[in-house]
């Protein structure tokens, strides 16, 4: 079977409030969305992430390190949280990415991952 990433990006900005009724709302709607892909043997990992403003960027130039507060790019949707699942193919990881629940008001990004033997 092949891996995907599903990558989560919407905005942050008009996410629910950390401990709301909405946020409960959707925090349920993910636990039976991930329910059911751990059930079905796709579920290989997958987490939320913290806001954009706990990022930070590393580059290296020249030698030296230089990071800067943030994402790396600025974008009007950010990455909110992955899914790594197994598919058969392609076309599964998308029917798996349409039943995110972020999907009704983001987007998914489907991902190939190089496996390596």
């Amino acid at each position: 079977m092949a891996k995907y990433m599903l990558l989560i990006y919407g905005d942050e900005q008009s996410m629910p409030e950390p401990g709301s009724k909405a946020m409960e709302e959707e925090g349920a709607k993910y636990e039976v969305f991930t329910k059911s892909i751990v059930a079905s043997g796709n579920f290989l990992d997958g987490d939320p992430f913290l806001p954009t403003t706990t990022a930070t960027t590393v580059e290296v130039r020249g030698g030296k390190t230089k990071t800067s507060g943030g994402p790396a790019e600025k974008t009007e949707h950010q990455l909110l949280a992955y899914y790594k699942v197994q598919a058969k193919d392609e076309a599964e990881a998308i029917k798996l990415a349409s039943r995110i629940p972020g999907a009704l008001y983001g987007s998914i990004e489907v991902r190939p991952v190089v496996q390596f033997d």
